[in-house]
């Protein structure tokens, strides 16, 4: 495999030898030291065989004598291929300005993928790290991740830590998002904890405060949960910041109105254009991308480009246009109240999920006329106290001053 290689690296002949004696020309190979490969027989009198292309010219002016008639079947390897382009400057020099420009470009970033990212988007991570010189066609060799991770850092304060390798032309990112610091509660400054909402009082833990509430408490909202001011009998009351835990049971009711008619979209018609990204530069193939007086939907496609694995600074976008006119069309009430369901229990656990858990659901629902009124009760379990200021005279005075 290795001399194959070698062999069309340097170039070889595949020929046709038909004489009358043809071990002549076997022997004249022999006595001039020719090698030959791949050798067939086509009949007693022909046969074909691979010569060196050096070889191969040797034989052609020793064979003179021998009576016999040499053809070429084939040329091959790298030195007959480039013969192909010496009447083709234009195309020769394009293909040698590919490599070249493939070799160069093999330096610079042309593409990145961003890691450990949750909440911060990867494109405010991208827009920082190119106002920070970062961004397409930089020179990945002379990259200073030290200062180039302080100065990012500062920009994206949500971020704790943040790296750049790079590969080739393709710079890998990967960062952690810092854990923000939980919020201490003040001992000193004088609260009440009172209900964020109605309900069963389940539980009551008390850190600071006397609690005003105990199990079984029915409790309405703005209630006094845990008061901070506690009477010592003797010396009077002392105000302190009133803490705690209570849990209770509530009840959620909410409601939605469900048209039974809908508008639905119908497609007519779809319009594509394209355009190339080079680089930061777009390039269109269109002349006019405004569209007036149509509804449509837009969706565009990036396809980037690559050559055999390496990414090219070259993105191919398609923009599709799609146009609709609305229509009305009905929909049964079993339809219209699970659509309501849904959106009702996602507004439901928006509300309790940061307090506690819903613990059943009942969905009913009646029409009246071409709506549909859906009806979503709930039974929780839910942390209802909530802190609420003691303002003294002390604080007064503090205001005012």
């Amino acid at each position: 495999m290795l001399m194959g290689f070698i062999n069309r690296a340097r170039g070889q002949v595949r020929i046709r030898v038909e004489c009358a004696f043809p071990e002549r020309v076997l022997n004249l190979c022999g006595a001039r030291d020719l090698a030959f490969w791949d050798l067939q027989w086509e009949s007693p009198t022909a046969f074909s065989c691979r010569l060196s292309r050096k070889d191969w010219k040797i034989l052609r002016q020793n064979a003179g004598n021998l009576d016999c008639t040499l053809s070429i079947l084939r040329l091959e390897g790298v030195p007959y291929f480039l013969l192909r382009f010496r009447h083709r400057q234009i195309l020769a020099f394009g293909l040698v300005a590919c490599v070249l420009g493939l070799f160069l470009g093999s330096f610079f970033i042309w593409d990145f993928s961003v890691e450990g990212n949750v909440n911060v988007p990867t494109e405010k991570i991208l827009r920082a790290l190119e106002k920070n010189g970062v961004g397409l066609g930089t020179f990945g060799m002379a990259l200073e991740n030290e200062s180039l991770r302080n100065h990012v850092l500062l920009d994206l304060p949500e971020l704790s830590w943040i790296t750049v390798s790079v590969y080739g032309c393709r710079a890998n990112v990967e960062v952690r998002e810092r854990v923000p610091a939980p919020v201490l509660l003040d001992k000193r400054e004088p609260s009440n904890l009172t209900a964020r909402r109605a309900g069963l009082v389940l539980n009551v833990q008390t850190i600071g405060g006397v609690a005003e509430v105990m199990q079984g408490s029915a409790v309405t909202k703005g209630q006094l949960l845990i008061s901070g001011v506690e009477d010592t009998g003797t010396y009077g009351a002392r105000v302190l910041a009133g803490m705690g835990r209570v849990e209770a049971r509530t009840w959620y009711r909410l409601t939605a109105s469900m048209p039974l008619t809908v508008y639905e979209k119908q497609y007519f018609k779809e319009k594509n254009a394209f355009s190339v990204i080079f680089g930061g530069r777009r390039i269109k193939f269109f002349s006019n991308s405004s569209i007036e007086g149509a509804e449509y939907d837009k969706i565009t496609s990036r396809y980037p480009l690559s050559f055999f694995g390496v990414p090219l600074p070259v993105t191919l976008v398609q923009e599709t246009w799609r146009f609709y006119e609305r229509v009305p069309a009905q929909r049964t009430a079993e339809q219209a109240e699970k659509t309501a369901e849904d959106l009702l229990t996602r507004q439901l656990h928006s509300m309790v999920d940061p307090y506690g858990v819903v613990n059943s659901v009942l969905c009913s629902s009646r029409q009246k006329g071409d709506l549909l009124l859906v009806t979503l009760s709930a039974e929780c379990q839910e942390e209802i106290g909530v802190s609420t200021p003691i303002y003294t005279e002390s604080s007064e005075n503090e205001n005012t001053g």
